[in-house]
C-alpha cells in the first residue's frame, strides 16, 4: 500500500522512537510506500533527514502551507520553490487554500497557491492539494492553469463538489481516516470519485481512523482506511490497495 500524504518527520513522533520508527512500523503493516509534503520553511530539514534515511520507501513534495501565509509569505514561498527547483521531488505540496481557522490573508493565499501551481505546471509535477472552507477559491486558481494535475487531499466532500472539481480537471481524491468516522458524507461519495481517481493517505499524525481516533494518527494505520473503504464500495482489501497503488504510482511517477 502507498500512504499518498503523511508528515512522519514532524516532532508529534519525537516520544515515541520517532520519525523513523514510525516509518518502520508502516513497512511492517505492508505500507511500503509514503509521500512526505512539507510544510512550512521549518519542515524542510527534518523532512529531508527523514526521507534520506529510506530512500525506497519514502517521496517528498515540496510546497508552502496555506495556513502559514502570513506577511512572508512571497519570500516563502520563494524559499520553497528555490528547494523545489534542486529536484528530487515527486510533487508540489502541500499547498492550497484554508480558510477555516482564518481569513486574514485569503487574497495571500490564493497569490501563494497561484504561485506554486505555476511553477509546479512548468516543471510537470503534480500538486497536492490542501482544501478546507476554500473550493470556490482552489477551483478559481485551477481554472488558471487548464494543463495542472493534482489531487485533493483529505477529501471529505459530496458528490456534487466531485462535479463541481471534474468540471475543472480530471483530479483525483485522497481519502483517509475521516471516512471512518460517524457521519461521514464521504461514505457516500465514493461510488462518485471511482476507484481509478482514489488514493490512500493518513494524513499522520492528524485523522486517524476508528478505532484509533482520538489518537496519533501514523502511516502503520493506513490498513484501516483501506479496509473501511473496501468495505464501503464491495471490494476487496488488497483490490483497493492494489488500484489505489497503482493510481499513486502513476500520479506521482514513483519509481
Amino acid at each position: 500500500m502507498i500512504d499518498t500524504h503523511t508528515h512522519l518527520y514532524l516532532q508529534d513522533f519525537d516520544e515515541d522512537g520517532g520519525g523513523e520508527a514510525a516509518v518502520r512500523r508502516a513497512l511492517d503493516t505492508g505500507v511500503d510506500r509514503m509521500v512526505f509534503p512539507n510544510v512550512d520553511l521549518a519542515t524542510i530539514a527534518p523532512m529531508k533527514a527523514l526521507a534520506a534515511i529510506y530512500p525506497e520507501n519514502i517521496s517528498m513534495a515540496m510546497g508552502f502551507h496555506p495556513t502559514e501565509v502570513k506577511e512572508s509569505w512571497a519570500d516563502d514561498v520563494a524559499v520553497c520553490m528555490a528547494h523545489l527547483s534542486e529536484g528530487g521531488y515527486v510533487a508540489v505540496g502541500e499547498v492550497g487554500i484554508d480558510l477555516y481557522w482564518d481569513k486574514t490573508f485569503a487574497e495571500e493565499q490564493m497569490r501563494a497557491f497561484d504561485m506554486q501551481v505555476a511553477r509546479a505546471v512548468e516543471m510537470d509535477l503534480p500538486v497536492i492539494i490542501h482544501c478546507r472552507e476554500g473550493l470556490e477559491r482552489a477551483l478559481e486558481v485551477l481554472q488558471g492553469h487548464p494543463r495542472a494535475k493534482a489531487v485533493f487531499h483529505s477529501f471529505g466532500g459530496t458528490a456534487a463538489d466531485v462535479d463541481r472539481i471534474r468540471r475543472v480537471g480530471d483530479f483525483y481524491f485522497g481519502i483517509n481516516g475521516v471516512v471512518t468516522f460517524k457521519n461521514c458524507r464521504v461514505r457516500e461519495t465514493l461510488p462518485e470519485i471511482t476507484l481509478d481517481r482514489l488514493m490512500l493517505e493518513t494524513d499522520s499524525p492528524y485523522l486517524a481512523p476508528v478505532p484509533k481516533r482520538g489518537k496519533r494518527n501514523e502511516s502503520a494505520y493506513l490498513p484501516l482506511v483501506a479496509g473501511h473503504i473496501a468495505d464501503c464500495m464491495g471490494l476487496s482489501v488488497s483490490a483497493v490497495g492494489e488500484a489505489t497503488a497503482r493510481n499513486a504510482i502513476g500520479f506521482f511517477s514513483l519509481q
